[in-house]
């Protein structure tokens, strides 16, 4: 009977695992076929961009703690002070995470606002808008930030490897950039309805020494993207001052989307070195870089895109498009995405088909608007 209830146990244990990290274990299974036809050798080591990682631990880190301070809840409650209604509040929510992902990239953008953008909803009722806003966001993340070169991480690669001039990198992404902002405004005002929103009056007090502590090291995080000071500073620092003054934090970081970045590291280095997969992209790259490149993030992300396309064009303008604008599209054309799905059944359990429902509609009809935009553009050599 013991044993009987043991096995129930672990299977349900098993089970609610594989559930809450369904894109971790997809991730898992997709390296380790990968793993079979490229067996692991020492050239492993250089798939994983440990830069990346430890920025997303240290962000991960230190949001947890502000979390646990209300710092969050204090500046949702601000937010709908200030803005007074839904619609208002939710294109604040959605312009933030555009400007933030400009500055920080997107996918710290993400880990930062989402947060925000929950509290808000909930707080004040809206949960109904939750969905939608969650879009939205990760939309303006992975749109707002292809305008610098430090705000996707395939730009960070593409700005590096072509040596693109910064006022060059700029006009290229400018066009899409700017039909991406009124294509998300647009959305805001048509989906959002102008609705009141109120808060019962509520004292909220931080402490001054955490809040301060705190915010130096997200500021710590944001110089490390920049390339300020070394990456492994923060993974010193930023663990050591959370151990002494919230161990919870470190705790509550989501490990499980760490292992999806590494998972997914050994999934894209072995697809870049399989001679079928690179003969395949070499033929299709003569006849539309655009094309080739949205599509391809479409089934492996932008990231890996930008990295495996870029051994086979020297079309960067055509290519840096693609792989900006084609993170928009399915759940693994961006990390940004699977961010923000994880973050949305956290926070909403049971509502995963609704949310992928909604996600697919709004991705891809940014996706068919920006593509043919661009294809036009560069057509009339523009």
């Amino acid at each position: 009977m013991n044993t009987a209830n043991t096995k129930q146990s672990f299977r349900e244990a098993f089970t609610s695992f594989v559930k809450k990290n369904a894109v971790m274990c997809i991730a898992l299974i997709a390296a380790i076929i990968t793993s079979v036809i490229v067996p692991p050798d020492s050239q492993y080591l250089d798939y994983f961009d440990y830069k990346t990682l430890t920025c997303l631990f240290c962000v991960l880190a230190v949001v947890c703690a502000l979390k646990n301070i209300r710092f969050f809840y204090m500046l949702a409650r601000k937010v709908v002070q200030l803005f007074k209604n839904a619609r208002m509040s939710v294109l604040a929510l959605v312009y933030i995470t555009f400007i933030g992902s400009m500055l920080i990239a997107n996918d710290m953008a993400l880990l930062t606002f989402l947060p925000l953008g929950f509290f808000v909803l909930t707080t004040t009722n809206m949960r109904k808008y939750m969905a939608f806003t969650f879009i939205m966001q990760n939309i303006a993340a992975n749109l707002g930030g292809m305008l610098t070169p430090f705000g996707n991480p395939q730009n960070l690669y593409l700005y590096s490897k072509y040596e693109i001039p910064n006022l060059e990198f700029m006009a290229i992404m400018a066009p899409p950039f700017i039909l991406s902002v009124i294509l998300i405004t647009l959305c805001c005002i048509l989906f959002v309805k102008p609705e009141p929103l109120s808060l019962d009056d509520e004292q909220i007090t931080l402490s001054p020494v955490r809040t301060v502590i705190y915010l130096i090291l997200f500021a710590l995080a944001i110089v490390i993207v920049f390339r300020g000071i070394p990456y492994w500073i923060g993974l010193i620092v930023i663990p050591i001052v959370l151990f002494i003054m919230d161990r919870k934090a470190l705790k509550d970081v989501d490990y499980g989307l760490l292992f999806t970045f590494v998972f997914f590291f050994i999934f894209s280095g072995n697809m870049g070195r399989i001679d079928a997969v690179r003969d395949l992209f070499s033929a299709l790259l003569d006849k539309s870089t655009l094309l080739v490149s949205v599509l391809s993030c479409q089934c492996i992300s932008n990231v890996p895109s930008a990295i495996l396309l870029s051994q086979f064009t020297d079309n960067y303008a055509h290519l840096l498009v693609g792989v900006n604008i084609g993170g928009v599209g399915t759940l693994i054309s961006s990390l940004a995405s699977l961010i923000t799905f994880r973050e949305y059944v956290k926070n909403n359990p049971g509502k995963t088909a609704h949310y992928i429902g909604m996600f697919s509609l709004f991705n891809f009809a940014f996706l068919i608007i920006l593509t043919g935009f661009m294809l036009i553009l560069f057509r009339l050599g523009v």
